[in-house]
């Protein structure tokens, strides 16, 4: 068994892919009465399902399903390639397989998303497992995305840290038993830790990761 692992959110996480996200809602959106904003998503639609998000900010739309799939596809297509991962995402991949330890993807982004973020950061080969939230019998907050992605890799919830952006991500990551950082990419400290997360970061560079490391793994970054 891996002694540990690293378990990313993609959204928000690895990627800074929230702008775009914002821009395809607020243009979809905006039929249905809604004016998208920064402080708009993150209270409507970060880290949620897109079942759930339609299912209650678009009620009236005749095929709820093609209308999450149309802003999917926008989205993929309004993603550059390449796009910059997250500062410092790089380095900590880096040391991850210098020592050994295991890392998944855990998202609740459809896996056409999932695949062209990665593609577009160019770390599509970089994890060793892809976990989809809809591939799943309960997607994010709940805790069998993060669980499945234990089992996958053979290591247990205690020697697994994960890093989420999200207060559904951070909710599911913490019940499921990892040791969560939120990612400071959207949200504030605060949301962040009431939903669980155990210490919150700026980006993969900020300095405090390094005492976070070694604390849990021993190993110094």
């Amino acid at each position: 068994m891996s002694p540990h692992a690293l378990l990313f959110d993609l959204d928000g996480t690895v990627i800074h892919s929230d702008p775009i996200h914002i821009l395809v809602f607020a243009d979809l959106l905006a039929a249905h009465g809604h004016i998208v904003d920064e402080a708009f998503y993150a209270a409507n639609i970060l880290g949620r399902s897109n079942a759930n998000i339609f299912g209650t900010l678009a009620p009236d739309h005749p095929d709820p399903q093609a209308f999450a799939d149309q802003k999917e596809a926008e989205f993929r297509r309004r993603l550059p390639r390449p796009y910059p991962s997250m500062p410092g995402l790089g380095a900590l991949m880096a040391l991850a397989r210098a020592q050994g330890w295991k890392t998944a993807a855990v998202t609740n982004a459809p896996r056409a998303n999932a695949i062209a973020m990665l593609d577009a950061i160019e770390l599509s080969d970089q994890f060793d497992t892809l976990v989809i939230g809809d591939e799943c019998i309960n997607g994010k907050p709940h805790p069998e995305p993060y669980l499945t992605a234990m089992t996958r890799l053979e290591v247990a919830p205690e020697h697994c840290i994960a890093f989420e952006d999200s207060p559904p991500g951070v909710t599911s990551a913490a019940a499921a038993g990892a040791y969560v950082i939120g990612i400071r990419s959207s949200l504030s400290d605060a949301p962040l830790r009431a939903a669980g997360a155990h210490e919150t970061i700026t980006d993969f560079t900020d300095p405090i990761l390094t005492g976070i490391l070694k604390t849990k793994t021993g190993v110094l970054a």
